[in-house]
Formats: structure tokens, sequence, C-alpha cells
């Protein structure tokens, strides 16, 4: 198929794991944040009555439709560790009918019993057969989102690595734009120099940025010795920025700005699930690991591709695995 002209080439060089233990703090909030408030929005408001607030979330509830390889209610009600697959699109407005494709891919495993979270980011151009798309195969995974939607991306993603996916939560980068100006901006400390659409950036340097300047942080790729690894890393920067100052800001308490939030968000976890996850596997967050599915960049019929080996995906795998107290299950060529 045809590559998406806003689709940068990937770099060829390959990447390794990273273990951001300096960075612990930067996860956490993630966790809390984008797992407790932004899909859980205001539970921690006084101010939002728990209908209002029902209201919202009943808007951000979508099923996946995809065959999960387990029951993932029983999970959560059993206080069980859970996985959640994080999916970031870049398209402006979920409304579209243009999908787009996701641009970032995590898979985040909660385990309250041993008070550990990870997050393991899947490179993009990650090469892979489509389960249910064989006559686009091979393909980009981020891809999947483009043809069958988050049921494809959670399909490829459990058959990849052999892992249950339970939930998926979806953010729309290119919607934050308008909730970042909504907050009066955000404040966010640039992990490197460079400029990017008419926005300079300056490495350690706290930057206060509107909706346009946060977006372009989020989305340089080239100018990174981490290619899309580093942007993925910007993208995580801003959306904690923004729920931290969310939590601050008076106008949380405004049911506009929490709508805004809501609608640039899409889950199948349920209102009464989301209580349930935002009570009982806070606990999770008391060790938060980072992780990256290394890749090597190959070219293929003038497409940039990440080629993952079948050592990298068990590897994947174990850890996932490990962290939802599952046994390792061998992964197939």
């Amino acid at each position: 198929m045809s590559e998406d002209h806003q689709i940068d080439e990937q770099r060829k060089q390959p990447h390794h794991h990273h273990h951001h233990h300096h960075r612990k703090h930067i996860f956490r909030n993630v966790v809390l944040t984008i797992v407790g408030v932004l899909v859980l929005a205001g539970v921690v408001f006084a101010g939002i009555s728990w209908k209002n607030l029902s209201n919202m979330t009943t808007g951000m509830y979508q099923s996946s439709g995809a065959d999960k390889s387990r029951n993932a209610n029983s999970v959560l009600k059993n206080k069980k560790p859970v996985s959640i697959l994080l999916l970031g699109t870049d398209t402006g407005d979920l409304g579209r009918d243009y999908k787009g494709r996701t641009d970032t891919m995590i898979i985040m495993t909660l385990n309250p019993k041993t008070g550990k979270t990870t997050m393991t980011s899947i490179p993009r151009d990650m090469y892979v057969n489509l389960p249910d798309y064989p006559q686009y195969s091979p393909a980009k995974i981020n891809a999947a989102y483009a043809f069958g939607g988050v049921k494809e991306s959670i399909n490829v993603v459990q058959k990849e690595f052999k892992i249950p996916i339970d939930y998926y939560v979806l953010v729309n980068m290119g919607g934050m734009k308008k909730a970042i100006d909504q907050v009066g901006g955000v404040d966010v400390t640039s992990p490197l120099t460079f400029s990017y659409n008419g926005s300079s950036f300056t490495e350690g340097k706290k930057q206060h940025m509107n909706g346009e300047t946060a977006l372009n942080f989020s989305r340089m790729r080239h100018q990174d010795p981490q290619g899309d690894y580093g942007r993925q890393e910007r993208q995580r920067l801003v959306i904690t920025a923004l729920l931290r100052k969310s939590i601050s800001y008076k106008t949380v308490l405004n049911k506009a700005f929490l709508n805004s939030i809501s609608k640039q968000s899409k889950t199948d976890l349920t209102f009464s699930q989301m209580t349930k996850l935002a009570l009982n596997y806070r606990g999770a967050s008391k060790t938060v690991k980072s992780d990256y599915v290394k890749g090597t960049g190959k070219m293929i019929s003038g497409q940039s591709f990440q080629m993952v080996s079948t050592n990298e995906r068990q590897t994947t795998s174990n850890n996932v695995r490990d962290n939802l107290g599952l046994k390792r299950v061998q992964i197939g060529d």
C-alpha cells in the first residue's frame, strides 16, 4: 500500500532498550494521569457530580470488537494484574472519517500485588502481518488502526507478542491542542534543542507552550537522535504536563473542558470499570518501568520498516507476561 505522506521515514539505525529509572516520576505521573485522570477525568474533582462524570465517560466508551484472549472483566473484578493498550493518533479530530494511523502504541501492565507497572513502546514501523487483512500484509503495525481500527490494533499486538490485551485507551494528540489552550498552555522541559514548524526548543529549559507549540514539540521526529522513540517520549511529556495543569487549574471543574478532553479519548472501560481501576490499582505505580521493543531498520519496496526479531518479541512477551503473573509461552517465528 502507498505510504501516507504525513508519515516520515523511520531512521535506519538499530534502537536499544532504555530503562529511564531517573525519569520514574514522569512515568508514575503518566500512569496516574492517563489511567487515573484522562480516562477517569474527574473522580478526583469534588466539583464534578458523579452523574456528570458518568455521562461524560459514557461518551468515551467504545467497544473494541477484538477477540480478547481472556475475560477482562473478571480480571478487574478479582484485582488481578491488568493490561491496557495505549494508542495515540494524530488526526486532528477523532470524529473524522479518516482514521489515520497510531503514532504511539504502548503496552501497559499494572500489577497491584507487586506494586509494579510496565510501559512498553512498540515501534510504529514494526514489520507485521495483519491477522484480518492478509491482502494488505506485510504492513507497518501502525497501519492496523487505519485498516481495522482498535480491533485490528489489539489483534495484531496479541498475535505478535502472545499476550492478552484486556482494555485499550485511545488518545488523539491532534485534538489535544484545544484542551491545552483551554488550560492556558502547559510548561514542559525539552530533552533536546531543536526547531520545528516555527517553534524553537532548548535542551533542559522549561518552556511555556500553547497548543500549537506543544503539538510542534511532540511531532518532530527527524532531528531526534532517538527518532520515533524520542518523539513518543515528548508526547508523553506533553500529556503529563496537560494533565498536571488540569488537576490544579480552576476550569477543570468546567464541564466544557472535561468534555473536550473526553472527546479526544476512546476506551472500552465502562464507568464502573474505571472506578475499580482507580480505587484498586493505584498501588501498581510504586515502581514504573519503561521499555522499548527494539527494531532494526530495513528498506522493503521503498518503505522503511523496523524488523523485530523473534528473540526480541520473546523478551517483550516474557516481560509483559511476568508482570501479569502469567506463565511464559513460546513465540513462533
